[in-house]
């Protein structure tokens, strides 16, 4: 699969509002458009994982301290879910 790049401007005053270095920058502002882009449902887990170079596991565990829910199930979607298990 071929691989595109993104590239965004930004100044020093970022890094220094944000107190993070060049890479560190970088690897947060992965994670956050791959939270949302999850959180949107444009992506699955896994390929959010993917975007912002995480495990999937660690992307989940990373999500509440961005303020989103691990799961992203609507809550009719849990409840089907739910009723799916008690009747397997």
């Amino acid at each position: 699969m071929q691989q595109r790049k993104l590239t965004i401007e930004y100044g020093e005053d970022v890094l220094f509002s944000m107190g993070l270095s060049r890479d560190d920058f970088a690897k947060e502002a992965r994670l956050i458009l791959a939270v949302k882009l999850y959180e949107l449902a444009k992506l699955t887990s896994g390929q959010a994982a993917k975007l912002c170079d995480k495990g999937r596991v660690d992307f989940l565990l990373s999500l509440p301290r961005l303020g989103i829910p691990i799961s992203n199930l609507r809550p009719e979607d849990a409840e089907a879910e739910i009723e799916f298990m008690r009747h397997d």
